[in-house]
């Protein structure tokens, strides 16, 4: 027997997360030039990180042999400032991931389970599972979650219900008054843990304040990240805004220098450059509606989308897909989301956009014309 026999069951059974394929791999797999390479692949912000964000990393770059302040006061300040929550209510993580996967620790084991949508996020499975706890995947309506199939997959062994809004990799949106409705129907005991990572990204109209239900519902929790609208994936810092009470069970089981100095110090900066967040959220705006162009005179299905990506029916999704990375164009098959005829592409620059929508086409020309990919 080995050390990896011993090791419980749930865990040898998980399938890591794949993430998406760096700029660098595959310039070395198709011998590319890197510059020649676009990269619409895991929902980055074009535009890079806030000139504020540069400039305080810059600064606490200064003070990197010291350790971060593991509370990180000048951030949870910021914070409690931008939303009008107390202190006492934030949990910082290593990029949102880690605040998911700090809920799931805090709350599930063996003999409990997790309600989550059919085409959700990957990882509340995979933290589910870590966990050695249940799974409770709820089928889908049109791509989206169907809240009140949700709500009756509860069971008494139910802690967490996940909920992504927009949810990734569909790009599709519930109403904050369903939630709401939602909310006041599941039980007390069982915590809602609403991922509005791309929260920035929503179209005006259909924006809604779930920070404020935060005053009704002791059993929400709100996660956010600096990793998409921000530009700051590679510093990897999110945020949980909950009650007191569940942010200090969360917080009793966070490592306690979880963000580093630089993402800290950036993160704060970048809450206050309002011109960089909407100057991010007209350019996806933009780029949205130049996919969407490009899809119809393509004859392409697509899902409508509120994030900063959308999700595309190809065909053979994996062939597409390896022909676009010999293309130099790096998207990302959902196969593994139960979605194997589709691509989600991630809005890019007008450029990048253009560069993918004319290998989308060299790609789906061959295909009709019977050329091996």
């Amino acid at each position: 027997m080995t050390v990896f026999d011993q090791a419980p069951a749930h865990v040898r059974a998980i399938s890591p997360y794949q993430p998406g394929k760096p700029v660098s791999e595959l310039a070395r797999e198709m011998q590319l030039d890197e510059a020649n390479i676009v990269k619409l692949a895991s929902n980055e912000n074009p535009l890079g990180m806030s000139p504020r964000a540069h400039a305080a990393a810059l600064q606490a770059m200064q003070e990197i042999a010291r350790y971060p302040d593991g509370n990180g006061f000048d951030l949870k300040h910021a914070l409690h400032q931008r939303f009008g929550v107390g202190m006492n209510q934030i949990v910082l993580g290593n990029g949102s991931n880690d605040v998911l996967e700090i809920a799931a620790r805090s709350l599930l084991g063996p003999g409990t389970s997790a309600v989550y949508a059919q085409y959700a996020f990957a990882v509340y499975p995979l933290a589910t599972q870590a966990c050695g706890a249940r799974g409770i995947a709820v089928p889908a309506t049109e791509y989206g979650h169907d809240l009140d199939a949700m709500l009756a997959a509860i069971t008494p062994d139910t802690r967490i219900v996940f909920i992504a809004n927009p949810n990734n990799p569909t790009g599709t949106f519930v109403g904050g008054d369903r939630l709401y409705a939602f909310l006041r129907k599941v039980p007390q005991n069982v915590l809602v843990v609403l991922d509005e990572a791309y929260n920035e990204y929503l179209p005006v109209a259909k924006r809604y304040d779930s920070v404020a239900w935060l005053n009704e519902f002791a059993n929400l929790l709100i996660c956010r990240t600096f990793s998409k609208v921000y530009g700051l994936a590679g510093l990897r810092v999110g945020f949980g805004l909950t009650s007191p009470a569940v942010a200090d069970l969360m917080n009793r089981i966070r490592q306690p220098f979880n963000v580093s100095s630089v993402a800290l110090s950036a993160a704060s900066a970048a809450l206050s450059d309002d011109e960089f967040l909407q100057r991010s959220y007209a350019l996806n705006q933009a780029g949205m509606q130049q996919l969407e162009a490009g899809f119809k005179s393509l004859g392409l299905k697509w899902i409508p989308s509120c994030g900063n990506f959308i999700a595309v029916e190809v065909g053979d999704a994996a062939a597409i897909n390896q022909a676009l990375l010999k293309q130099g164009v790096i998207v990302r098959p959902i196969g593994g989301y139960g979605m194997p005829t589709w691509l989600r592409v991630s809005i890019g620059s007008a450029t990048e956009n253009q560069h993918f929508l004319e290998a989308l086409t060299n790609v789906l020309n061959a295909v009709k014309a019977g050329s091996a990919l």
